[in-house]
């Protein structure tokens, strides 16, 4: 059986009403539908991730574009949409400030809050091994869509591990990898912690293409990109098993991959890249789909199609 569901909130209203009783001998035992935690936590991890990717290429821009990161102090150059940025050093510390305060260059969210780079004096990000401090502060991040929101507090770093300037990109590849910690407050007023763990390859076809695979193993489960508990307080894992893959000709729109949430009621697969119909497609101009699988109450298959 394959259920298409538009909003959270239409799952809500079918999971209230759907709900299985099974009598064994003298006892009743009652079965609820996961359908609304699954999906929550497959939207949320979405969201998630997608800001955290949308911020770091903020990031990986004002790096290339701005002098300070690379032995002096001059203007911040690269902006996006809706925000302004404050280079300083002090202490032997080399920061750039960003704060957002609008709507995204492509319209999709919103973003008020503060994000805060830092490096020491005398490191160039360009150099192989380059560290980069990132302190996300109350950035919070709201769909155009449908007004959900996240607030995000995190501290990550980010490596540049083979070394080089994203703007110079034309053949090859560069590596980054990305490890930390972020503090996610859901709109239900919930705050819960996520661990992140990722590998970034930036090559170049019409663009950047950035592919990213998850690098932490837990309980025999590889390729690992987030792990904590999730918005009803259940523990959960977040594996890549098919690289995930942005495209800059796409507007930096996630354009194909596959993740699997487990640790849950039940193990989901989540594939991006697709239409309302569960098709893989090319970029298109109105939204990405993603198809979440799962096996249901009673063995049943359950797809669960959203935009993303």
């Amino acid at each position: 059986m394959q259920v298409k569901i538009r909003s959270i909130a239409a799952i809500s209203l079918i999971t209230a009403i759907s709900f299985v009783s099974c009598k064994k001998t003298d006892t009743t035992t009652t079965t609820t539908d996961p359908t609304t935690e699954l999906t929550a936590q497959t939207d949320d991890q979405s969201n998630v991730s997608s800001t955290s990717d949308a911020v770091e290429n903020d990031v990986n821009a004002y790096l290339d574009n701005n002098a300070a990161f690379n032995g002096r102090m001059e203007g911040v150059q690269g902006m996006p949409c809706n925000a302004t940025a404050v280079a300083d050093s002090a202490n032997g510390i080399r920061r750039i400030t960003i704060t957002y305060n609008g709507t995204s260059c492509s319209g999709k969210r919103t973003l008020t809050g503060v994000v805060v780079m830092s490096m020491p004096i005398g490191t160039h990000w360009k150099d192989a091994g380059a560290v980069l401090t990132v302190n996300t502060q109350n950035l919070k991040v709201t769909r155009v869509s449908d007004g959900k929101s996240i607030v995000i507090n995190g501290l990550k770093t980010i490596t540049n591990v083979s070394g080089g300037k994203l703007s110079q990109l034309s053949s090859g590849s560069i590596t980054h990898t990305i490890s930390g910690t972020d503090s996610v407050t859901f709109d239900n007023g919930k705050q819960r912690i996520w661990q992140v763990a990722k590998q970034r390859v930036f090559t170049y076809n019409n663009g950047s293409v950035i592919t990213t695979t998850g690098t932490h193993t837990e309980a025999g489960v590889n390729g690992i990109a987030e792990w904590g508990t999730n918005r009803f307080g259940n523990a959960f894992v977040t594996a890549i098993s098919q690289p995930l893959v942005i495209r800059q000709d796409c507007d930096f729109r996630l354009v194909s991959g596959t993740v699997v949430h487990s640790k849950l009621v039940a193990d989901v697969t989540v594939t991006f890249g697709l239409d309302a119909t569960g098709t893989p497609v090319t970029c298109p101009n109105g939204s990405f789909y993603f198809k979440a699988v799962w096996q249901g109450v009673n063995g049943v298959t359950k797809t669960v199609i959203l935009p993303y």
